[in-house]
């Protein structure tokens, strides 16, 4: 006969039953919260946001948090928003961001050698660039270079821009004594090399250029690349464009990151990291060969007179610019000369190839 006895046993032992049954479903459900924790990443552009650059990095940020389910959320913020325009990678340093896109030549007050993988005068054009950073070794010397940084990059996140606009000016540039005296925006190594020409160089970020002319504050300015300088409207306010490969054969941007931030990062993630930049950073190279070469119409249905600069003007900036790397690959850290012989070598083959 089933007693009361006998019931009460019955709904303990079912009762025990499910506990035991549902401790493994509620670990599960814990663990799986656990793994799907979203991580968030801060990331900033260098430029305005009518940048192509911002753009393709603001397009990137969002394809990373796409790409990974929501896991690593990449929040963009515009050039100069969160931290002064060229710090991005003091603050990824400091971990106040975990990535950006920027300019290496930004960083000459800390390497020397930032100068090197960025718009030169002797320079890599574009492909050639990407192919020595991805697979001659360029993205492990520029780690090299960043030392102790909390800070790296990787094969696959520089963009090999084509080349950019020698000079935006108010005035004619023919001979090279036009440059003397000239007030020019110049960043970077150019901008070293143009002074020791005569060049009156100032660093205004990309952002304040087109104020700086309409001031006076300048004359004349390098930028960007003519597609990227169109969608600036530099236009209204220089009359003349002079294009020449001498001064920057490519303009590279790159995507740097926080070491730390990174290496926490769960495999899939690095990978989703990496294949996203990689992806945008040659998608960006594209867009900018092909808008370029739609703009140089744009910029003369403007009113804009185009020019190529005066063969007198492109060879002395070559031999200034052999004299200057020169003597800083014979008294900067060694790094210096090994990145300039790196680049000056894989340059030789290629040309051979071509």
């Amino acid at each position: 006969m089933f007693t009361q006895k006998k019931m009460f046993v019955v709904v303990v032992l079912v009762i025990a039953a499910m506990v035991l049954l549902s401790g493994p479903i509620w670990a599960a459900k814990a663990d799986a919260a656990v793994k799907v924790k979203k991580i968030v990443w801060k990331s900033s552009g260098h430029g305005p946001a009518s940048d192509p650059s911002q753009i393709f990095h603001d397009k990137c940020c969002a394809a990373i948090t796409k790409a990974s389910g929501g896991r690593l959320e990449v929040k963009a913020f515009v050039g100069g928003s969160i931290v002064p325009a060229y710090k991005e990678v003091d603050a990824i340093n400091e971990n106040v961001l975990q990535m950006a896109y920027t300019c290496p030549m930004y960083n000459l007050d800390k390497w020397s050698a930032a100068g090197l993988i960025s718009s030169r005068p002797g320079g890599l054009p574009g492909e050639a660039l990407r192919t020595w950073f991805n697979y001659g070794g360029g993205a492990d010397l520029m780690n090299k270079m960043m030392g102790n940084y909390n800070v790296m990059t990787f094969p696959g996140a520089l963009s090999p821009l084509p080349a950019e606009v020698f000079f935006h000016s108010k005035v004619k540039l023919e001979t090279v004594k036009d440059l003397k005296g000239l007030k020019a925006r110049c960043m970077g190594d150019g901008g070293e090399i143009l002074k020791r020409m005569g060049a009156a160089t100032v660093i205004i970020p990309g952002g304040q250029v087109y104020e700086a002319m309409k001031r006076g504050t300048i004359d004349a300015f390098e930028y960007s690349t003519i597609a990227t300088n169109w969608k600036m409207h530099f236009n209204e306010v220089a009359p003349y464009m002079y294009l020449s490969p001498a001064r920057a054969p490519s303009d590279p941007q790159v995507f740097f990151v926080n070491k730390d931030a990174f290496n926490a990062l769960p495999a899939d993630l690095q990978e989703i990291v990496k294949a996203e930049i990689s992806k945008w950073t040659q998608a960006q190279h594209e867009y900018l060969v092909y808008e370029s070469a739609k703009a140089i119409e744009d910029f003369k249905k403007a009113g804009v007179k185009v020019f190529k600069v005066s063969p007198e003007i492109e060879k002395a900036l070559t031999a200034e610019a052999d004299a200057f790397y020169a003597e800083k690959s014979k008294k900067e850290s060694p790094i210096f000369a090994e990145i300039y012989n790196s680049m000056k070598n894989f340059g030789k083959a290629y040309n051979s190839s071509n």
